[in-house]
């Protein structure tokens, strides 16, 4: 215990010095003090990742403030808070392939999530594992569009990117290229859902459902973020663009995300990327990051 108090006074205390110096989030929903909104926020993620619902009673306390600081930011976080203490986040599990009964129209789009490239710009396996699960959504929902997600990731070659060679992929698997959606910025789970949301909402309006395909251990945080994005870009709380219906898991050997890690992209979500990456670089434990630019 001592060592996560360590750990969350060290953040508290950059998070503090970050907003006092930097200002606001780009999320906060036309608030008077958006700093005072930002260092709230902030400090719900990292108490709820450090310590779980052990600091439920701070974090009510917390969303009082945030409400009295800015309504709709207080709406739309308590939204967020919601999903992501609820033991139904990432449940059930669809290991495989997406469950019957979601629509096989346009309407819905499957999310395949990246992972890290090899030095080469090569996929490595787990990635190819990923993929071979949205082949088979793709064959069971073949009206469905797909995005792959992941930017430059290969140390050694920086042409190849995550979603470029995930597309690649899939084409050669004979999935028709209209239907696949490339988004090859991101490094991030939280990039993911950024720049997905941008692209569907502006060249794919027929777009309202998602699936979420990754990892087991990967599909909670993938919906928490994709979720959180939708509400936060909604221009009034409930009135959200995108839903997360669904996801198709591969079932990995290891691997587990922490909730700080959790913490960590929903305060990238919110604008602070150099803390966001500093909380990324003391608990990401599955495969490095690039450094930030």
């Amino acid at each position: 215990m001592k060592s996560f108090y360590i750990k969350t006074v060290s953040v508290l205390i950059l998070l503090t010095l970050l907003t006092s110096l930097f200002g606001c989030g780009k999320k906060s929903g036309g608030a008077s003090d958006p700093t005072g909104v930002q260092k709230i926020v902030e400090e719900i993620a990292v108490d709820y990742g450090t310590y779980g619902s052990e600091a439920a009673d701070r974090i009510d306390e917390l969303l009082g403030e945030l409400s009295a600081a800015d309504a709709s930011a207080g709406v739309r976080w308590k939204n967020i808070i919601g999903i992501w203490t609820s033991d139904e986040l990432g449940k059930p599990l669809n290991y495989g392939v997406l469950p019957d009964g979601l629509p096989d129209t346009d309407e819905l789009c499957i999310v395949v999530l990246g992972f890290q490239l090899e030095p080469d710009g090569s996929m490595k396996d787990e990635l190819v594992n990923r993929l071979t699960v949205a082949l088979r959504c793709a064959e069971k929902y073949p009206r469905a569009y797909i995005v792959c997600t992941g930017g430059g990731t290969a140390e050694k070659n920086e042409n190849a990117t995550e979603a470029g060679e995930m597309a690649k992929w899939l084409e050669k698997k004979g999935v028709d290229k209209k239907r696949i959606i490339v988004e090859d910025t991101s490094i991030t789970t939280a990039q993911n859902a950024i720049f997905t949301y941008d692209i569907l909402t502006s060249l794919y309006p027929s777009v309202k459902k998602l699936a979420i395909v990754s990892s087991d251990y990967h599909i909670a945080t993938g919906e928490l973020l994709f979720k959180a994005e939708a509400i936060l870009r909604a221009n009034r709380p409930g009135n959200e663009k995108l839903e997360v219906i669904s996801n198709a898991a591969w079932k990995a050997p290891s691997g587990s995300l922490s909730t700080m890690f959790q913490a960590g992209a929903l305060i990238e979500l919110f604008g602070d990327v150099q803390t966001a990456f500093d909380i990324y670089y003391d608990n990401y434990d599955i495969h490095s990051l690039p450094p930030l630019n």
